[in-house]
Formats: structure tokens, C-alpha cells, sequence
């Protein structure tokens, strides 16, 4: 489906040459002369790989139907994440690589909303956060500090996270999925 460059924003999917790409990044230009310009950075859908492109006002681009589903994270199997249609129960595979820092969140039986295009499976959507059980902590520094003292901790799903050093081993913590950054301490271990 042809579309004006003017109306491509963030995380728009668009088709060059028979790929499938996300927008990660739009610059607008408006020079004192001629027509504004577009600049795209954009992400392959399947393979990660990241490249820009320039486009002026007026030209137009292949933008990309996409379907979501509800699905239920089941497993992984060597470098693919397997996941079902809740209705159908048809299964579906994303590369490690495609998911990038989302795999560090998944846990079995988790529901996630898939992004489709056709019948291929591309993305994954991750509430933009989740709560996590701390597994292995290190023990907190004695020691009176002015700045606040940060410490490695594994979650539930093996993703290492810093985390103030408060934190202990059964603790449930709350994380960003779009930075896997440390948020807050929801319960504390028994």
C-alpha cells in the first residue's frame, strides 16, 4: 500500500525491495530551498540488520499490512521462541535475534500480542513492564555511601539486571521491557 513519506512515523513497517523493515528513527529536514527531506532509520524485521534511507516530500513508500494475535509464549527450541494462537492453536516461531532484549523477559505461559505479516510471524508486544522474581543477588556492601550502590541480580527468566542493593534473593521486581532497566520492588521474598 503506497504511502506519502510526510505521514511514515516511529515503528511504521515498510516494504523496500521485498523486505520488511521498522521504522526506528524519522528526521525532518525543511531546507531554506526545495522540497523537505526524510530521513528513515530503519531495522529489518527478519534479520535486525539496520540501514537509512533519504526520501524528499511527495515521494511515496510501500507500507506494510500487519495483523496482530493474541498468543502464549510456550518454549524455546535452539535459537527459536514458540508461541500459539490462543484461538487457533497454530504455532509460531521468532528467531532470538528477532525478538532482541524481549527474549529476556518471556516466561512460559506468558501472553503476548504477535505482530503478523501474512501468515509470518515478526514481533512480539510486552506490556512495558513485568514483574520479575529475583533468583541470585549478590550480597549489598557495607559501607555508608552518598550515592546509591547498585548490584547485579538474575530474574526468574536468567536476565541479569542492576538493582539497588536492598534487593534480595526471592524479592519480585519490576523491570522496563523496552530498556530492561530496574524499576521498582513490588513484594519482598518470604
Amino acid at each position: 500500500m503506497d504511502t506519502e513519506i510526510s505521514s511514515v512515523r516511529k515503528n511504521t513497517k515498510i516494504l523496500i525491495d521485498g523486505a520488511l523493515y521498522n521504522v526506528v528513527e524519522v528526521d525532518f529536514t525543511k531546507p531554506g530551498k526545495g522540497r523537505s527531506v526524510y530521513k528513515l532509520r530503519l531495522q529489518n524485521m527478519r534479520d535486525g540488520g539496520v540501514i537509512d534511507r533519504t526520501y524528499r516530500s511527495g515521494e511515496k513508500v510501500d507500507t506494510a499490512a500487519m495483523s496482530t494475535e493474541e498468543e502464549q509464549y510456550l518454549y524455546r527450541e535452539g535459537d527459536q521462541y514458540i508461541f500459539m494462537n490462543s484461538q487457533t492453536y497454530e504455532q509460531h516461531g521468532i528467531s532470538e535475534k528477532q525478538l532482541g532484549i524481549k527474549k529476556n523477559f518471556l516466561k512460559e505461559g506468558q501472553e503476548v500480542v504477535m505482530l503478523m505479516s501474512g501468515d509470518e510471524a515478526i514481533d512480539i508486544q510486552l506490556p512495558i513492564t513485568i514483574d520479575l522474581k529475583v533468583i541470585e543477588a549478590e550480597a549489598a556492601l557495607k559501607g555508608a555511601t552518598v550515592t546509591a550502590q547498585l548490584k547485579p541480580s538474575i530474574v526468574e527468566t536468567g536476565y541479569k539486571v542492576d538493582t539497588p542493593a536492598f534487593i534480595k534473593v526471592g524479592d519480585v521486581i519490576k523491570i522496563d521491557t523496552r530498556t530492561g532497566v530496574y524499576l521498582e520492588r513490588v513484594s519482598t521474598g518470604k
